[in-house]
């Protein structure tokens, strides 16, 4: 399996939304980046912000597209061709309404399941090779409630769920970056005692 250089956190600009489910993608890369050492720039070709950390000993490059969610393929496609990086060595983390908050999943390939950053890169590249953080926010119960859900802010106890699944997903992270996935997979997916 390939390992990681790309890695992408799925949201919506603004601070209208910094705090939302949706942007839970955006969390994960904003730990990422505080855990070991990066900062955000603005690059206006990639239309993100990027930044350049290094785990366990690989430069991986950290992405947060500046185009709305359902665009996001744009900012994704045009970073995985600046940097020459294969779509299977990209990972994109999103908020995932069919996990429960506390949950995170790797994958690879696959549908969007209706994710619509997931939707946009897939249309741009035409398939869905890439890896995936799926990071659970739970679900309203009905369709109808979706999308004030997705872009609202989550209670303080599913807030402190999905920061420990982000924590968790971090963890496992190196063996990613090092191409062991089926491990990092194994590590996260199994409950812990």
């Amino acid at each position: 399996m390939a390992d990681l250089r790309l890695i992408v956190g799925l949201g919506n600009p603004g601070p209208e939304y910094t705090r939302t489910r949706h942007n839970a993608g955006f969390w994960f890369v904003d730990a990422l980046a505080e855990k070991f050492g990066g900062r955000f720039n603005v690059d206006a070709k990639l239309f993100g912000e990027t930044c350049k950390i290094e785990i366990a000993g690989q430069p991986v490059w950290l992405l947060k597209p500046a185009t709305f969610m359902n665009l996001s393929g744009k900012s994704v496609t045009a970073a995985q061709r600046y940097w020459k990086i294969e779509p299977e060595k990209s990972l994109l983390a999103h908020d995932e309404l069919d996990l429960p908050p506390g949950t995170a999943r790797l994958k690879f390939d696959g549908g969007h399941g209706g994710q619509n950053g997931l939707r946009d890169t897939m249309r741009l590249l035409g398939h869905g090779q890439f890896q995936r953080l799926r990071i659970g926010i739970g679900h309203p119960g009905h369709k109808d409630r979706v999308t004030p859900w997705v872009l609202g802010r989550a209670s303080g106890d599913d807030e402190a769920m999905i920061l420990r699944a982000i924590d968790d997903a971090i963890d496992v992270l190196p063996l990613a970056v090092n191409g062991d996935f089926n491990e990092a997979m194994k590590r996260l997916h199994t409950p812990k005692a």
